[in-house]
């Protein structure tokens, strides 16, 4: 056993070394050290989600919608599931190279309740090989509209939980950018995306007040937080929501009535598409 402080017991030595997190000689660099920690703190916010899924059923459904590398669902692989004799992960990605690496790896691990399906969201959301509804979905560093993507498959396959790290959101700051003098004639808000840095800024932080308000108009109540301290990560909001059946009343309107005044109503599709 490697013998260091931030390696958990019964965690598998050999998937940390597959994800490069441990080197071949089993040492922890600084950068993999800031990743684990991240994906740590995920896991901590994760596991009593699984485990109030548990009590409702025995076998519990966890994607990794827009996978990657399936660095996350190793993980919660590895450190949950693996105790318990049910439930699955499955990761959804639409590049061959690394479902089929993932593949392997699983098998390599013996990590039989672990799958990789090469899908596109469209297809993620009305093929077979998914369940029609799911437990929690995770979407770790989603970037731009992918994160949308694990949000309109959760609503679709009618998820208990969501768990999203967004990243990158440059769609709604592109909008602006197009729109900027029809909103510098339409609203003195426009100063706030006047200059680039601020466009870029303040576009990712209203495109994640969107999806929050998108969320709860279909029903899921909001924890909006930071994954860890802003020194180890830029890219470190977390939103959790959790399906209640609930729905804002005014969530709709809200959105309808920042689109209107931000002058981004091109995009009203995208965050007012319901269930």
């Amino acid at each position: 056993m490697t013998n260091i402080p931030e390696i958990r017991p019964n965690q598998s030595i050999e998937l940390l070394k597959a994800l490069h997190i441990l080197t071949r000689d089993g040492k922890l660099n600084q950068d993999s050290r800031r990743k684990l920690k991240q994906v740590y703190h995920l896991v901590n916010f994760i596991e009593p989600l699984l485990g109030d899924v548990l009590k409702q059923h025995a076998n519990p459904v966890l994607v990794d919608h827009g996978a990657g590398k399936s660095y996350l669902g190793f993980i919660l692989y590895d450190l949950l599931l693996k105790q318990y004799t049910t439930g699955e992960v499955i990761g959804i990605e639409t590049r061959t190279e690394l479902v089929e690496r993932s593949r392997q790896l699983a098998q390599q691990l013996g990590f039989s309740r672990m799958r990789f399906e090469h899908l596109s969201v469209e297809a993620s959301i009305v093929s077979d090989a998914i369940p029609e509804t799911v437990d929690i979905v995770t979407a770790l560093h989603a970037c731009n509209t992918a994160t949308d993507d694990a949000i309109r498959f959760g609503l679709k396959k009618r998820a208990k939980y969501m768990v999203l790290i967004p990243c990158c959101q440059a769609e709604v700051a592109e909008v602006m950018r197009q729109h900027k003098n029809e909103s510098f004639a339409k609203t003195p808000l426009s100063e706030i995306w006047r200059h680039p840095i601020h466009t870029r800024e303040f576009g990712s932080q209203i495109t994640n007040v969107l999806r929050c308000l998108q969320l709860e108009a279909a029903g899921y109540s909001l924890t909006v937080t930071e994954l860890v301290g802003w020194e180890h990560s830029m890219k470190n909001e977390l939103i959790i929501a959790k399906y209640t059946g609930q729905p804002r009343k005014n969530a709709n309107e809200r959105i309808a009535s920042i689109l209107q005044a931000l002058n981004l109503e091109s995009l009203r599709e995208r965050f007012m598409t319901a269930i």
